[in-house]
Order: structure tokens, then C-alpha cells, then sequence
């Protein structure tokens, strides 16, 4: 057996020891180096950047390590990176060019959903796995606060504030929603329950809070999902046995925002686990935003525990466009497009199309299509043609308070006064003629019509006997024709209105005061309303 002397093994030994000495020293160097090349970096990325940005989107990044001309940094997710590249990559490239040289590569590394570290370079495409560390999902200490991975959102880029139309019909939602997103930790408005029918801009509304959010507070864990998928994802919880984890994972949400919640109405297992989600997020102080058809008071299937809750916080209507709404939208999607659009066309646009919002982009998309495809002149011919194609105009009823206002306002008189006890010969034929067209285009009976006015209905038969009267003789002098004309084909109203009478001889000349009132009714008035001069 061979053996060594005590002052080889010695000398043995104190080679290795420098050894691998001088290998850790290299080391250390390398990464120091590497630090010290993206400290410069930062710093021009801090000179470059207002502070808030730089301290959001820059400061919680970190180099990995250096080699072979290949920059490996750590960001916290998927979102992350993708938000970087989108906003920030001029300045990367010319700031990693500058520091590291033109041969430079970066590659990003971060962790995704339950495992996996993901490494992905800066051309989006994902590099390789690897190998997964157990993710700890519940700490020793349950009132532990758990620092949990970035989430994508799931949110829509497009729907933002800058591009979210505000009037009068949503002025008190909007100034809520961006309350809540420049200060999630305010709870004043938790939750925020958002209603209206389809088309007034909801959706929009509760993904621009989220995107704001997101903005301005990255590592808030923000989702935005509907309630419809919602459901699939519990469906599949089940069948698969991971309902706990399917709980876990949404009570982990800062933000929750849960769209159409209507759809989970009846679906009992469903909305008792959206329960035990909603209960815990907020007493934990998360903030949630639903959004929904109709008022919670007004929603059937609920669960009444749920329903209760859905009341602590702030429930906000979105109304119908009003019309300085719709134009506002015609102007900014038209903006947009590129697209130039003569005035009379927005004011056509804007005063038929009065439900929907979507149906009000969907136009002007089509117009703009027939605009570039088929090089045609955008008129009001053409947008009465889209919209014909496109949207369901509904009929607005023509009512008594309607007839009333118009037929005062021609006549220069208080509409309290058609209601009164004077005779004089104005006033009478004012009130004559409004109980005519009361019967004639309302549902009303003469008894109604005749109790309005404190009268009876033979007083209405009586009034309406006299306009008739009044138009048969009328007629057939030169100059004259009916006294309301409807049109049932063309869903057009249109006052044609000459009436002299035989005992003051003064013309009552309405159509030309009518045309608001017709706009008013998402209606287009006849624009021939010019009166006949031809004998009958």
C-alpha cells in the first residue's frame, strides 16, 4: 500500500485550497461585474423615466447573470415582461447596446402559474422549463399574509379611460370607477355593483378600473373574467376534485372583477362557492366590481345571502346614451378610424340610434366600409341605409303630455292653462285640438281624455266634431291639408297643419316648431314638411 508523508498530504491539500479560492474570486468577480453593468442601466432608465415609472416597472428587476453575451434578468411575470416590451423596449435595446455592447441578448426569466420558472427572450418567444419547485400554498401561520406570483389579468388594453365616453347618463359611475382605480385601498365603494342593459358601456367601464389599477399598481393581482366562464372553471374544479384549489386560487385575487353575474342565477353549487369567494375577499379588504343586466333587487335565482352583500357597497346605473353621449362616441370612434363624417350624418346617426352604444361603433364601422371599399360619399342616405340594415328601430309611442307640450308651445301658452276654466277662442282651440289628436293617435278613450281636462267625454266627442268640421270646410279652400298625417310604411310622423278657423281667421301653423320634438322621438321628421297650396 502506498502511502503519502504528512508534508505531501499538506502541500496537497493547500493547492486545492487556492484552488478553489481563485475559482470564487473569478466568481464573484463575474458577478460583480454583471451587477455593476446593470446598476448603469437603471441609471439611465431612472434619467430617462419619470420616477413613478422607473420605481413601477424597473426597480423590481433583477440581472441573474452574464455570459457569453446573453443578459439574464428575473421580472415578476408574464404580464411584466409583455408590458415592458410593449412600452419600453426602444429605451432597452439603446441602453443594453450602450452598457453591454451591440452583441448583446436578454433573456427574461419568471415564474408562472402554480411550478414552472419560465425563461423567455426578448423576441416573446419561450426558451425552455424548468424543473418546478413546489409552490408552499398554505403557510404555517394561517394569518400569514402569502406573497403570491403575478396573474394575467385578462384584461382588454383597449378599454381604458382615456377612451370612455362620459355624460350626464354615466357621470356618477365613471367618477366611482376611477376613484377605486387611483385608490384601491380605498373601501368606500366595496363592492361596486354596476347594472344596465346591453350596449351602455359596462363592460367597457369595469376593465378600464382594472387596467388603471394595473397601471398604476403592477403587483396588484388584478382579474377580470365573466361569470360565464366562471362557471366552466368550477364545473371542471369538480370534476376533476380541486374545488378547494379552485377556491384558493380566486381568494388569492386583490382585485375581482366579475362580468354579467347574472348568468350564475339558478345555479346554486356555482354561486354558493362564489359565495365563500366573495365573503372572504372582502373581509380581507380585496376590492370586487360586478356588473349586471339589472338592480340586485330585480335579480331571480340569487341566492339571498349573496344578494345582501351585493348591497353593502355601491350600486351605480349605467343609463341609456344620452345624446350627448351618442355623439361623443360617433366623434371619438370616427377619430379613431380615420374617418371624416359631415355633421347632418352624426346628428341623423345620433337622434335615430338612441339604445346601444355597440350598435353606434357597428354603424360607423360601416360606414366606414362603404366608405373605402365601395369609394362612396358618407351622406345621410347612406347612414339611413346602414342603419336599416343593422339596427332594430323601435316605435316610441306618441302620448298625451307629448301632444299637449307641442300644441302649447305653438301657441305661445302655458300647457296648465289648456287645463283650466277660460273660453276664450285661443285657448279653446288649442284645447280642442289636443283632444282631438288625443283620440285620434293615443290609446286614450273620451272619457279619459275628457277627465284630464275635468270635462266629460261628450265634451271630447263635441271637440273632435268641431276640428273635423272645421278641416272638411277647410280643405277645400287652396292651401290646406289634414291636420296629422302618420305613415305607418316609412315609421315617419309628420304634422301638416294650416288650420284656419272660420271664426278668427288666424292660421295655426305647428310643423315647423315639430322637428325637435320628432328627433326627440328617435324619429326623422319629413323633411317635405312644407305645406300643400294646391286645391282638393
Amino acid at each position: 500500500m502506498l502511502f503519502f508523508s504528512r508534508k505531501f498530504r499538506a502541500n496537497f491539500v493547500n493547492a486545492k485550497r487556492k484552488e478553489f479560492s481563485a475559482l470564487s474570486i473569478f466568481n464573484m468577480s463575474v458577478q460583480n461585474q454583471n451587477t455593476i453593468l446593470w446598476n448603469k442601466c437603471l441609471d439611465i432608465f431612472r434619467d430617462n423615466l419619470p420616477e413613478e415609472q422607473f420605481n413601477a416597472w424597473f426597480a423590481p428587476i433583477v440581472a441573474i447573470s452574464y455570459e457569453n453575451d446573453v443578459l439574464k434578468i428575473g421580472v415578476p411575470s408574464e404580464f411584466y415582461k409583455e408590458r415592458i416590451e410593449e412600452t419600453y423596449i426602444n429605451l432597452m435595446r439603446k441602453t443594453l447596446k450602450r452598457v453591454y455592447g451591440d452583441r448583446i441578448r436578454l433573456v427574461y426569466q419568471y415564474k408562472v402559474a402554480k411550478t414552472n420558472i419560465v425563461e423567455g427572450n426578448s423576441n416573446d418567444s419561450i426558451i425552455k422549463t424548468r424543473a418546478s419547485r413546489q409552490e408552499i400554498t398554505q403557510p404555517a401561520n394561517p394569518f400569514e399574509v402569502v406573497q403570491y406570483d403575478d396573474i394575467d389579468p385578462q384584461l382588454n388594453p383597449r378599454y381604458t379611460f382615456e377612451n370612455y365616453c362620459g355624460s350626464a347618463c354615466n357621470k356618477l359611475a365613471l367618477t366611482i370607477g376611477q376613484t377605486i382605480a387611483n385608490d384601491p385601498n380605498c373601501k368606500t365603494f366595496n363592492p361596486l355593483f354596476v347594472f344596465g342593459t346591453t350596449g351602455v358601456g359596462k363592460t367597457h367601464l369595469i376593465q378600464a378600473i382594472g387596467v388603471k389599477i394595473k397601471e398604476n399598481y403592477p403587483r396588484t393581482r388584478v382579474l377580470y373574467i365573466s361569470a360565464d366562464v366562471f362557471e366552466k372553471q368550477y364545473i371542471t374544479a369538480v370534476r376533476n376534485n380541486k374545488v378547494p384549489d379552485f377556491i384558493n386560487f380566486y381568494q388569492s385575487i386583490d382585485v375581482l372583477i366579475i362580468d354579467d353575474i347574472q348568468y350564475l342565477a339558478g345555479k346554486i353549487a356555482t354561486l354558493n362557492t362564489f359565495y365563500h369567494i366573495f365573503n372572504h375577499l372582502h373581509q380581507s379588504q380585496k376590492q370586487l366590481i360586478i356588473s349586471s343586466d339589472c338592480r340586485p333587487a330585480d335579480m331571480d335565482g340569487m341566492i339571498p345571502r349573496l344578494l345582501s352583500r351585493f348591497k353593502w357597497g355601491m350600486t351605480v346605473e349605467l343609463e341609456k346614451p344620452d345624446y350627448e353621449l351618442r355623439r361623443s362616441v360617433l366623434e371619438q370612434k370616427a377619430l379613431q378610424d380615420g374617418l371624416t363624417i359631415p355633421d347632418d350624418v352624426i346628428e341623423y346617426i345620433a337622434t335615430t340610434v338612441t339604445e346601444s352604444i355597440r350598435e353606434l361603433e357597428g354603424i360607423v364601422t360601416a360606414l366606414l366600409a362603404h366608405a373605402t371599399i365601395l369609394n362612396q360619399d358618407i351622406t345621410v342616405a347612406l347612414a339611413r341605409t346602414v342603419i336599416g340594415n343593422s339596427v332594430k328601430l323601435s316605435k316610441r309611442q306618441i302620448t298625451f303630455e307629448m301632444i299637449t307640450e307641442v300644441v302649447a308651445n305653438h301657441y305661445n301658452i302655458e300647457s296648465e292653462i289648456l287645463f283650466g276654466k277660460t273660453r276664450k277662442r285661443e285657448i279653446a282651440d288649442a284645447r280642442q285640438l289636443v283632444m282631438y289628436l288625443s283620440k285620434n293617435k293615443t290609446q286614450l278613450s273620451s272619457t279619459n281624455i275628457g277627465v284630464r281636462f275635468a270635462r266629460n267625454h261628450a265634451t271630447v266627442l263635441h271637440a273632435c266634431k268641431q276640428i273635423e268640421q272645421r278641416l272638411s270646410i277647410d280643405l277645400r279652400k287652396p292651401g290646406f291639408e289634414s291636420l296629422f298625417h302618420y305613415s305607418k310604411a316609412t315609421d315617419q310622423v309628420a304634422f301638416f297643419i294650416n288650420v284656419v278657423s272660420p271664426f278668427t281667421s288666424c292660421a295655426l301653423r305647428i310643423t315647423s316648431s315639430l322637428t325637435s320634438f320628432f328627433y326627440s322621438l328617435g324619429r326623422s321628421p319629413i323633411t317635405s314638411c312644407a305645406l300643400a297650396h294646391n286645391s282638393i
